[in-house]
């Protein structure tokens, strides 16, 4: 089995979430997401998101507060690596402080949009835009919303 740990900003100002276009250097087309990523070793997931959002957007950000954290199991079937893969994504309400949206340079973020939250059923995306929202909207005290399926416009 494959294991991921990824932080991941949930920027929303005025109705409008930030999110990243994902290009996928496989092939497979691209789709939104919120701007975050792998932690790398030895790294705090704190300190990542702030670079994910840094590296990929081009926007100063500071975390407002954690939101919470998902854990998902991905199939075999499911996984672009063709093995069991399980995916822990710990969320961060950032507050965008600076800087100007652009595409990540030699990266594989395209664009970064502000888009209104009313809009974000109708596009192609990862599961962890509507985790984020989800966390965003209800503030758990437990940190955990329901599992969302992935199907449709939704993907891993």
């Amino acid at each position: 089995m494959s294991f991921r740990l990824a932080a991941y900003a949930v920027c929303v100002e005025g109705g409008r979430v930030l999110l990243a276009r994902y290009v996928s250097p496989k092939g497979e087309g691209s789709w939104w997401t919120l701007p975050g990523g792998k932690v790398e070793h030895g790294e705090d997931p704190f300190d990542a998101v702030i670079r994910e959002v840094a590296e990929e957007t081009g926007c100063d950000g500071v975390v407002e507060r954690l939101l919470g954290v998902d854990s998902r199991l991905i199939s075999a079937a499911e996984s672009t690596a063709g093995t069991l893969h399980q995916n822990v994504g710990v969320f961060y309400g950032v507050r965008i402080i600076g800087g100007e949206l652009r595409p990540e340079p030699n990266g594989e973020t395209a664009e970064s949009v502000w888009t209104p939250v009313s809009e974000i059923a109708g596009l192609p995306r990862s599961v962890v835009v509507d985790v984020g929202i989800a966390l965003a909207q209800a503030t758990p005290a437990s940190g955990h919303v329901a599992s969302i399926r992935v199907g449709g416009l939704i993907r891993h």
